[in-house]
C-alpha cells in the first residue's frame, strides 16, 4: 500500500546518521538494545542468543538505504503478524520512515489491519502486513493467514511480534504452532519495550528464549527488540530484514 505522504520530517533518530550523533553508551542502546540488556544478567549468564546477529555500520546503512528505495518489481516476501495492538502498524511506519511516499495508517483501535497490505522496498522485497490475531481479528483471518502463509513462493521470513511489555500470550502460543506445523522459518520482535521496565524486559526475554530453546525448530534464537516511539531496534531489524532478504552481501561483525 504506497500513498502519498505530506512533507513532514522524519522522526528524531529515524535515520542512522542521526544516532550516530549521540553519545556511545546511548547509540549503543538505541541501535542494539538486547545486548544493552544483557549487560544486567548475572555473571555466567549465556549471552550468546543476545549476539548472534551483530552487523556492522555498512551493512546498518546498506539496509537503511533499502528502505529508502521506491518503487520495483520485487519477487522476495517477508511478513509481519501479531496480535491486535501489539503495535505491528507502528513498527511498520518506524521502518519506512525515511520513504515519504509510503505511509502506514495507525489506528489508536486494535484490530484496525482487516485485509493484506503490501509495501514494496524498492526492487529489493516486498513487506505483507498481516491482520492481527486475537480481538477483533477478522473472521476469515484464519483461512486467509494459514493459505497466505503456506502458498505463497519465496517467503524469506515470517516476522512474529510479541508485547515487550506482556511476553507470550495464548493467542501468541496458538500462533508459534502454525508456524511450527507449516515450517515456516520466524523471528519474534518485542515490541513496546519502552513501555517495560529493564527488570520486567529481562524477565520476558528470558521467559522467551527458553520457550524458543525449548519448544521451536524454525524461530531464529536471537530476538529482536524494538520501540516505534524511540527507535530502539529498528536500525537492527531494518538490517536483518536486507540480511535474510539476501539483499547483504555479507554482515560483517561490529
Amino acid at each position: 500500500m504506497l500513498l502519498p505522504r505530506a512533507g513532514r520530517p522524519p522522526p528524531p533518530l529515524a535515520a542512522l546518521s542521526q544516532v550516530l550523533r549521540l553519545e556511545r553508551s546511548r547509540r549503543d542502546g538505541v541501535v542494539f538494545p538486547l545486548q544493552k540488556l544483557a549487560r544486567c544478567l548475572a555473571p555466567g549468564v549465556d549471552t550468546a542468543p543476545f549476539r548472534l546477529f551483530q552487523p556492522g555500520l555498512a551493512a546498518l546503512q546498506r539496509a537503511e538505504a533499502l528502505f529508502r528505495s521506491g518503487r520495483g518489481r520485487s519477487i522476495d516476501y517477508v511478513c509481519f503478524i501479531g496480535r491486535s495492538n501489539v503495535g505491528k502498524s507502528s513498527l511498520i511506519r518506524a521502518l519506512f520512515s525515511l520513504s515519504p511516499e509510503v505511509e502506514v495508517r495507525v489506528s489508536k483501535t486494535p484490530g484496525h489491519t482487516k485485509k493484506m497490505n503490501f509495501f514494496k522496498v524498492g526492487k529489493y522485497f516486498t513487506l505483507v502486513d498481516m491482520p492481527g490475531y486475537g480481538y477483533r481479528a477478522p473472521q476469515d483471518f484464519v483461512e486467509m493467514v494459514e493459505a497466505y502463509l503456506q502458498e505463497r513462493r519465496n517467503l524469506k521470513r515470517t516476522f512474529l511480534l510479541v508485547d515487550g511489555a506482556v511476553g507470550l500470550q495464548k493467542t501468541d502460543h496458538i500462533a508459534v504452532e502454525m508456524l511450527e506445523e507449516f515450517g515456516i522459518p520466524y523471528v519474534m520482535v518485542l515490541t513496546k519495550i519502552d513501555r517495560a521496565s529493564r527488570g520486567l524486559l529481562l524477565k520476558n526475554v528470558l521467559e522467551i528464549q527458553e520457550f524458543v530453546k525449548e519448544n521451536t525448530q524454525g524461530c531464529f534464537p536471537q530476538l529482536f527488540l524494538v520501540s516505534s516511539l524511540e527507535f530502539s531496534g529498528v536500525h537492527l531489524l531494518r538490517c536483518f530484514v536486507a540480511h535474510v532478504t539476501g539483499n547483504l552481501p555479507a554482515v560483517e561483525a561490529s
